[in-house]
Parts: C-alpha cells; sequence; structure tokens
C-alpha cells in the first residue's frame, strides 16, 4: 500500500508555477486540462505545442524568435530544435542586475563570501573583455581545472557571452582523470585555483595542473585563481597569471553574442570508469528551456528562494544549479568535505543561510540517518521548503528518515537523470504527494516510459528506461565523432529510433516512478534480470551495515551475486547477520535474489561524482583491469577486490 508522506497545501495546488502554466496552457488551446497527469499526457501528444509553451511562459531572453519548434520529435537522434532563434545562454542568467544577492559562497572554513547579481554581472563584465582580448572567439574551448566558487560560475559565463565552449573538471580528479577529459576537446585557456580544502586539510593544486599541461600542448593561457591563504608562485608554469591581472579594471560594456538554438555551451563526459570518457556536447538553448523548464515548474523556483546543492563543477548538477541565476533565487556554492567539521555543518549552513531548497544526495542522507543526526531538534530550518536527493535511488526508510528527523511539511524530491540529458527524466512536483519509496512524476515533455526486453511498453513492472521522443536538451553531439556513430551507440543501439538510458525503472497506475539502478550492472541470475538498487534497498537498512555493493558472477554456466557489505563502525560480519541479511532479501526480494556469497570490505569504489561502481569491481572480479581509476573518488579501495584470494570466490 502506498504510504502519502506529504500533501500539497490548497495554495500551492492553485497559486504553483506549474499550475499557473497548465492554466495558460488551458487558455491558449481550449483545454480542460484538471491534473498533473493530464498536463503531462498532453505535454508528450503535443509536443511542438508544449515547448513554445514553455519558452513564452520562462520568458527566454532572445533576439530573434524560433521559425519552428522542432522539426521531426520522432526522429531521434538528430531533431533540430527552435530553428531560427538566436539567444545567448549567458545573457538570460545574468537577466537580473540588482543588489539582491546572486551568490553565497561557503568554502570548508572559510568566511562567508556574497556576490549581489550587480556585482556577478560586473564580475563577467571584466573577465569577457580579458577573454576577448586575449583572442577567445565563438567555439573556442574555455576549460576550469576548479572548485566550486564564484570565479567558476564568472569563467563560465563570460565564456558562454562570447559562444565559447565551457568545460570544467574538478581539482580532486587525477592527473590521467583530466588529461582524459580535456586532452579530447583541446582547450586555448585553463582556469585553476591554486588549491583546495577538504575535511580540514589543504589540497595544493599546482603541482597537479603542471602535470596536466605537461600533457596539453592546446593551453595558450592559464589563469590562478588565489584561494588557499598562501603565496603563489607561478615561476615553473609558463604562460601562467593571476586572476587579478588578468581581468580588465576598464572593461568595454559587456555585449553577448547572439547565437544559434543549438550552439555548443557546454562540454560533459561519462564517469569514464569502464573507458576513455565519452565527451558529450550540449547546446546553449536546449540546456537553457529544460533547465527553466525544471527550476520553475518542477521546484516552483522563484527569486525568494535560497537553492543550494551539494556537487563539485565536474558533475551535471553544478550546472543545473547555476541555471537557478535566470530565475533571480540567491544560489549557495559549498566547496569542502559536507562532513567537516562535523556531520551536521551542511544543516548548520542551511539554518544560517536561510536555504529553502537543499539538494544533496541519496548517499548523504543516508549518512545523516547511520549516524542518528536529528536536524530538527538541533537547527532551525523553518526556511527548508524543499530537499532535492539524486545520485543513486533514495530507499524507502530514508524516505521516512527525512520526514521524522529533518522536516516534516517539506516536498523530498527523489530526481534522476543524468550528464547525458543535462537535467532529469523523473523528478518532483509540488502540487502531487510525495509516496514513500517513489519519485513523484515523470517531467513534462519527456516521453518516459518502461520497456521489456522486446520493446513493449510495460506499467507496473520492472523494465528500461526509455524516452521515446526527442527533447530539446539532447547532446547535440559527441566531441571527435564526425559520423556520429558513438553517439548513436550510446543510446539508440538497444531499441532503434528510442532513446535507452541504461537505468531500471517501473512507472505505475499514478504516475509514480521508481529507479532500480543501472542495468548495465544488471544481475542475471538464473535468468533472472535483477536491479542492484533491489537489494541496496534491503541490506543498508541494517545499522550494522555502512554500506554495500553487489555484483554477478559467471559461474557454473549461469551467475551468481556476490555481496560485499562495509560495516559500520564497531560491527563486524558474522554467520548470524548473513542469515539475517538473506532471509530478509528472500522475504523483501525473492529467492532469486540472495547472494550466493557475502564477504565484508574494508571500502566500496565511488566515482568522484558519488555513484557505486559496480561495474568496475565485476570487471576485477574476472580478471580484468580497470584502466581510469582517475575517474574514481578512492581508487585505492580496488586494492581488496583485485587481491580477493580464488578461494573466497570458490
Amino acid at each position: 500500500m502506498s504510504t502519502v508522506l506529504w500533501k500539497p497545501s490548497p495554495d500551492d495546488l492553485i497559486n504553483s508555477q506549474i499550475s499557473i502554466f497548465k492554466d495558460k496552457v488551458n487558455s491558449a488551446f481550449g483545454l480542460e486540462l484538471a491534473s498533473y497527469p493530464e498536463l503531462y499526457e498532453w505535454s508528450v501528444k503535443n509536443i511542438p505545442e508544449f515547448w513554445a509553451q514553455v519558452w513564452q511562459f520562462t520568458d527566454i531572453i532572445h533576439s530573434n524568435s524560433f521559425d519552428s519548434v522542432v522539426d521531426d520529435s520522432t526522429r531521434m537522434p538528430g531533431a533540430k530544435w527552435f530553428t531560427g532563434a538566436r539567444l545567448n545562454f549567458a545573457e538570460n542568467l545574468l537577466r537580473f542586475r540588482d543588489d539582491r544577492p546572486a551568490i553565497h559562497f561557503q568554502g570548508e572554513g572559510q568566511p562567508l563570501r556574497t556576490l549581489t547579481y550587480k556585482e556577478l554581472f560586473h564580475e563577467v563584465e571584466k573577465l569577457a573583455h580579458a577573454l576577448r582580448t586575449f583572442g577567445i572567439r565563438e567555439g573556442d574551448r574555455v576549460a576550469g581545472f576548479m572548485p566550486n566558487m564564484p570565479e567558476t560560475v564568472i569563467a563560465m559565463l563570460a565564456a558562454a557571452s562570447i559562444g565559447a565552449v565551457w568545460s570544467s573538471s574538478s581539482p580532486d580528479f587525477g592527473i590521467k582523470g583530466v588529461l582524459d577529459r580535456f586532452s579530447q576537446i583541446e582547450p586555448r585557456i585553463i582556469f585553476s585555483a591554486n588549491g583546495y580544502y577538504y575535511n580540514g586539510k589543504e589540497f595544493d593544486s599546482l603541482e597537479k595542473l603542471q602535470g596536466i599541461l605537461a600533457d596539453l600542448p592546446s593551453i595558450e593561457q592559464i589563469v590562478v585563481v588565489p584561494y588557499l591563504s598562501r603565496n603563489i608562485d607561478l615561476s615553473g608554469i609558463s604562460n601562467a597569471v593571476l586572476y587579478s591581472d588578468f581581468v580588465s579594471d576598464d572593461p568595454d560594456p559587456l555585449t553577448f553574442a547572439q547565437l544559434s538554438f543549438d550552439h555548443p555551451l557546454y562540454i560533459m563526459y561519462s564517469s569514464g570508469t569502464t573507458g576513455l570518457p565519452k565527451s558529450i556536447v550540449h547546446g546553449s538553448g536546449g540546456t537553457l528551456i529544460q533547465h527553466l523548464k525544471e527550476l520553475r515548474l518542477h521546484l516552483n523556483l522563484t527569486p525568494d528562494d535560497t537553492i543550494f546543492y551539494f556537487t563539485t563543477c565536474g558533475w551535471m548538477m553544478w550546472n543545473w544549479l547555476v541555471s537557478s541565476l535566470s530565475v533571480g533565487a540567491t544560489v549557495v556554492f559549498y566547496d569542502g568535505s559536507p562532513l567537516y567539521p562535523d556531520s551536521g555543518a551542511m544543516w548548520k549552513m542551511a539554518q544560517d543561510l536561510g536555504i529553502t531548497v537543499f539538494g544533496t544526495s541519496a548517499k548523504f542522507i543516508d549518512t545523516c540517518n547511520a549516524a542518528n543526526l536529528k536536524p530538527s531538534q538541533d537547527y532551525d530550518l523553518s526556511n527548508l521548503r524543499a530537499i532535492l536527493s539524486t545520485g543513486s535511488p533514495l530507499v524507502e526508510e530514508n524516505f521516512d528518515y527525512v520526514y521524522q528527523n529533518i522536516k516534516d511539511d517539506l516536498l523530498l524530491a527523489s530526481i534522476s537523470g543524468g550528464t547525458d540529458l543535462i537535467s532529469c527524466f523523473a523528478l518532483g512536483n509540488p502540487t502531487l504527494p510525495v509516496i514513500r519509496g517513489e519519485l513523484q512524476c515523470r517531467g513534462l515533455g519527456m516521453d518516459v516510459q518502461s520497456y521489456n526486453q522486446h520493446g513493449a511498453s510495460i506499467t507496473n513492472e520492472k523494465g528500461e528506461l526509455v524516452c521515446t521522443a526527442a527533447f530539446p536538451s539532447m547532446p547535440i553531439y559527441f566531441w571527435n565523432d564526425p559520423d556520429g556513430s558513438k553517439y548513436q551507440k550510446a543510446y539508440f543501439d538497444t531499441f532503434p529510433g528510442i532513446w535507452h538510458h541504461g537505468d531500471y525503472i517501473e512507472i505505475n497506475d499514478h504516475g509514480g516512478v521508481k529507479i532500480y539502478g543501472r542495468s548495465d550492472a544488471t544481475l542475471n541470475p538464473g535468468g533472472v534480470r535483477i536491479g542492484t538498487a533491489e537489494i541496496y534497498r534491503v541490506v543498508e537498512a541494517y545499522q550494522e551495515v555502512e554500506d554495500s555493493l553487489v555484483i554477478g558472477q559467471e559461474w557454473n554456466d549461469d551467475q551468481r551475486v556476490i555481496l560485499f557489505l562495509k560495516m559500520s563502525s564497531g560491527h563486524n560480519l558474522n554467520d548470524d547477520l548473513v542469515a539475517k541479511i538473506k532471509k530478509a532479501i528472500r522475504t523483501q526480494c525473492s529467492p532469486r535474489h540472495v547472494p550466493a556469497i557475502i564477504l565484508e570490505t574494508p571500502a566500496i569504489p565511488y566515482t568522484i561524482n558519488g555513484k557505486k561502481v559496480e561495474i568496475a569491481v565485476r570487471k576485477i572480479i574476472v580478471g580484468s583491469t580497470v584502466t581510469n581509476q582517475d575517474a574514481l573518488a578512492n581508487p585505492e579501495s580496488l586494492d581488496f577486490y583485485r587481491d580477493l584470494p580464488d578461494l573466497q570466490l570458490s
């Protein structure tokens, strides 16, 4: 039975932006859409009309309107969006130029720094002038090897104002991980801080930067941003200059290049844990209109909000968060450990800054739960109205934790999408109830379905997440993929002409969604396809278990399930706990889900963006090599799996 944890108020139902949008659709087309499911069905059956309404409702700044919304929404890849339109992404994010706070920056252990919208505009103006003077032009790549700080946003907006393409990597990436990305796109200029703070420690970035530059000959200029409080010696780095010496104190007025809707804006990267990262190019118009739809309609973001998302500059949630500037909200950027100086650090920041929308990962919420943290008792979270969670499925018990220990009158939106679409397939909705364990809805205009292995759409059953119609934030292309074959293979080979995302999904009768993890990490014992998240939901409910990872191993012409457990402090894996876990998995899932082997592990490998890497462990178990370990936050964790004696797996 579905358990409703939160319901929208009468005001939410009438005055939220998604309700106002629905009323405008009804008025424009003579309709009587009365509910979100009806609006959703209309949006995916009338795709050109829907996106035209979003364009108008969000008041996108443009110098030339569009001739047509989309030439053919059934053509994937290759649909052309908003042909004829001319606009600039940065101009839309800098539409506000007043004295309200645009950015709060909180570096770990550092004093708060605030920029108003007027100050942000002027800083972008100064840097854009410097970039133009240096010779940066439309289509040039500008790279950031930066912490999540204001200069990163300023550099991106300055590049976008010109029509240059921004690509960033967080400074905790290894040298090889950065080169695997930036060497593909050959940037002309790179921005780097002199270091960053994490978990109470200082980390120098300049030595690592020198290692990167040694194999990145395309770089003509290095701009170094002081962040660590130490002297900066640039004598050993050719063509390096301090940020303050690079920007102009007397800039020309900021002008915004008017570009086509599909002009490249960002180059993003796949995780790269099993091969060279794919370089995914996103267009300026598609990114803008999709983010505006999600922020304004699905999140009901307004200029009165203060929004935070814990992210680095190497994760697409950074790009998503930055777009909040287009709404006029105050955006909080944090750089450092979310658990320093203690596990309540983020909740204290939420209290001190009056954060209204708090974005984080499912793992962070689980960590707070495991630590028995009670933010509702320890902090004033009266301003908080929404919590967003992504990165992995949010288990049912952590839905309970949020409402019992953080706040009982907020919207908890578990959201799911990806770097590939720089946005979401399923997400929140201020006019729908929050049901335990479910993502509230599929996104407007996103014809998301669950397919069985035969390519048939199914309901109330687990299947492959597909999108059966084009959407504006699809990649415009992959870098260095002239014939489009890499792009085609990435999404369209499984179901020709249909976007295949690689997640397991279940869509129920009322439109709620459950995500079951990556289908490319599928377990298949006895021919039964199992999503790894199904097992995680059961296992990680045990207080003795801090974390877990499950893989499938080919065995005796079949596949068996192997479960690795990282134990909570003070607990060890024993026969009684193994028996309890197996029984729980058998009861709550099925006999096929029960692991053949359960082993204790000292660490679970994660990408820098906080995702478990089941595939890498599976490769190691069968003797294959994982080459791109710089994409991992803790590559040393793989040593345990590599060194497992054969007898333990026999």
